[in-house]
């Protein structure tokens, strides 16, 4: 498994979109914004996620990315795997290479890192932001293309509202 920038900005644009997931469809361009990332490299990032069924999309007006599955059935390993590119396979060498001799190692300290990373869900992530903070704003929904109905002015009832009831007003008053 491999660690790098790819898997960790995935993994904090996921916790993004799963802390406001609840108010509709987070759009990407808002998600880079937040967290600082490029969109473009987001949308790289997340045609990967939505490959493996980590999140969906919505299209349109007010569509966005929401989550695939649910964040307890989500883990770190799953994100990572999802965006890091596999390692090029070495050709195995003579028995006296300095690759062999320390395979072993690499071999446990990388069955740790995926133990660690599948133990951690991407919902004790969220709890964690929550617990330290994080301020989540509702943006307003978008207008989807119906228009408001225009605000009708209120009806005055001191005016007459025909030329009978004029005549009788100024009837009364003259």
């Amino acid at each position: 498994m491999r660690l790098g920038t790819k898997g960790r900005f995935a993994v904090t644009a996921m916790i993004d979109v799963a802390l406001r997931e609840a108010f509709g469809p987070v759009p990407l361009n808002d998600v880079a914004a937040r967290q600082h990332i490029s969109l473009s490299y987001l949308e790289q990032l997340f045609s990967k996620l939505r490959l493996r069924g980590l999140v969906i999309s919505i299209r349109g007006p007010g569509g966005g990315y929401s989550l695939g599955a649910r964040m307890e059935g989500i883990t770190v390993a799953d994100i990572l795997c999802a965006v890091e590119d596999e390692p090029p396979k070495t050709k195995p060498q003579d028995d006296s290479s300095a690759q062999d001799m320390t395979q072993d190692l690499w071999d446990a300290m990388n069955a740790k890192v995926l133990h660690f990373t599948q133990s951690v869900t991407l919902k004790s992530l969220v709890l964690d932001q929550l617990a330290m903070g994080t301020k989540i704003e509702q943006k307003p929904l978008p207008n989807r293309g119906v228009f408001k109905r225009p605000v009708q002015p209120a009806i005055r009832p001191n005016v007459p509202n025909s030329v009978f009831a004029l005549g009788r007003i100024s009837r009364m008053q003259g």
